[in-house]
């Protein structure tokens, strides 16, 4: 009898996986982008003055075009672990929301909320903190202009800037009316605590300062929201800057049946996210490139479509000599077969964009220079074109480069290795400081140019370059003591300029056991 009873609740698992299997289909993820994409641009239609952002990696996949992305993750903004990231600053989204006058952010969820908790919380307590850092700064400014008699030009421009912030600069936490009172008490105990964390962690928050008039202060809009479009307010009267933030998707958090003139297929809540799971190798920009072509072709065929476009784009890479993995999909059991293929060799793909940042138009968008110190970092895949004295390549697979100025280092992430980056950052300690000495220019790259090349490159900088950025060969490293503090600090001034930078955790370890353990102190010139 007890038996049986398993037998049948293994049946009704099995009858709920094979439905959701069904719903989830790689036509109806997409056809649930393009609907919710079409109430993202009504949305920044008013206030088209404003940059529109991606929260990666979802938000990416809701509009055809970005200014730029950002990095918010929502396990900052989860119960009970709240948390303000210095590691991800953000920076650059509140350049550009000053610069501009506000910014909308774009990203969703699949949790039957209205809103993640990247927008519910974690946006609402890094607008709070960056407020309450500037007013510390403006603060500072004030009083060192009042104590010192004679003023200097700089001093005479800091003291007008304080004198731009208005008496009632607002640094109070604004959340959302769904976070509890209990939850927001929680929040605010944490708050000074973070405003000190980042007022010591060196970033450049006087730029911040002078560039922000107004403080920052979010705004949220869903598909629910009531906006009376002959009432919309323009951002410019508003006594903040506004960070609009968009929840792209349907916030009923069920599959929801629909249908359309041709098709019928099922709305699927924050369809972008966790691509991995159903893309079938289709990225943003691939899609973007053939998004009516797709949705019109319907369930039937878009899967052999999404492939042939897939494998288009892969040949395109390896024409280019490029990375260009194989994508290998089960075909799942549950969608019908289709007689139908296509044969579209006119249509020239573009490559694929991990972020907006990187555009195949201009390959040189893909290279950040960190300043003067001659150090840049970006992807391994357009590191040929790039104008580089040399190349460190820290990608798992080889380009082709002049031998003389060009090392190769494959490294994987901690996830597969967790001493990989460790034990490949002296021989690339020694081919930095070869060369830095000799006044070239050093381009650190990997697959994506936000992880393992930030990570080498911030070891470099740690290692080779003393306080004010400029290359003494290591000397200010051998008689320094690192700490986690200031390894932080030299991460945020590489993230200033890396704006996509994305270090994982595992692989900030492996840097901060190098420079702590002795194997950056026997540097060697090569012979």
């Amino acid at each position: 009898m007890e038996d049986d009873e398993n037998t049948h609740q293994l049946s009704i698992y099995r009858a709920a996986r094979t439905i959701k299997r069904r719903d989830n289909t790689l036509y109806n993820a997409l056809r649930s982008i393009y609907d919710d994409s079409v109430f993202v641009a009504e949305i920044f239609q008013l206030w088209p003055d404003l940059p529109l952002l991606a929260n990666l990696r979802c938000g990416l996949w809701y509009s055809r075009t970005f200014h730029a992305t950002c990095y918010f993750k929502s396990t900052d903004g989860h119960n009970n672990n709240w948390s303000f990231n210095t590691s991800r600053l953000n920076l650059h989204v509140a350049q550009l929301a000053g610069q501009k006058g506000g910014c909308f952010i774009v990203d969703a969820t699949r949790r039957g909320k209205r809103f993640p908790d990247s927008m519910s919380k974690t946006i609402p307590i890094w607008t709070c903190v960056l407020n309450r850092s500037i007013r510390n700064h403006r603060e500072r400014m004030r009083q060192s202009s009042l104590v010192n008699d004679r003023v200097s030009s700089t001093c005479d421009e800091l003291s007008g800037d304080s004198r731009q912030m208005p008496v009632d600069w607002d640094c109070s936490l604004h959340l959302p009316l769904w976070v509890s009172g209990t939850e927001r008490a929680s929040i605010e105990e944490r708050l000074e605590e973070w405003t000190r964390q980042l007022d010591a962690s060196g970033a450049d928050i006087s730029s911040l300062a002078s560039c922000l008039k107004k403080p920052l202060r979010p705004l949220w809009i869903s598909q629910k929201t009531v906006i009376w479009l002959n009432e919309v307010p323009d951002h410019e009267s508003w006594d903040f800057t506004p960070i609009i933030l968009v929840s792209a998707s349907s916030p009923s958090g069920v599959v929801q049946h629909r249908t359309s003139s041709e098709f019928s297929w099922n709305y699927i809540p924050g369809a972008g996210d966790d691509e991995e799971s159903w893309a079938r190798g289709l990225t943003p920009t691939l899609f973007w490139n053939r998004a009516c072509d797709i949705i019109n072709a319907g369930p039937e065929v878009c899967n052999q479509m999404v492939a042939d476009i897939v494998e288009k784009d892969r040949v395109a890479r390896a024409r280019r000599g490029q990375d260009a993995p194989q994508v290998t999909v089960k075909a799942p059991s549950l969608v019908p077969k289709s007689d139908h293929y296509l044969n579209d060799d006119t249509s020239q793909l573009a490559p694929d964009l991990a972020n907006i940042n990187r555009n195949s138009s201009d390959e040189d968008s893909v290279i950040s220079w960190l300043g003067s110190t001659n150090l840049a970092v970006g992807t391994s895949q357009n590191a040929g074109v790039s104008k580089v004295d040399c190349i460190l390549n820290c990608d798992k697979t080889s380009i082709p480069a002049d031998p003389k100025a060009y090392l190769y280092l494959p490294m994987v992430t901690s996830k597969f290795d967790r001493f990989s980056l460790l034990n490949n950052l002296p021989s690339a300690m020694n081919f930095a400081k070869l060369n830095l000495s000799q006044g070239k220019t050093l381009l650190i790259c990997c697959d994506n140019g936000e992880d393992i090349s930030v990570c080498v490159c911030l070891a470099i900088l740690t290692t080779l370059f003393d306080e004010e950025g400029t290359f003494d060969g290591g000397n200010f490293f051998s008689e320094t003591i690192i700490t986690k503090l200031e390894m932080r600090r030299r991460l945020i001034t590489v993230c200033k300029y890396v704006v996509n930078a994305r270090p994982s955790r595992g692989n900030l370890k492996q840097v901060f056991n190098f420079l702590t353990g002795g194997r950056a102190g026997s540097i060697n010139m090569p012979a």
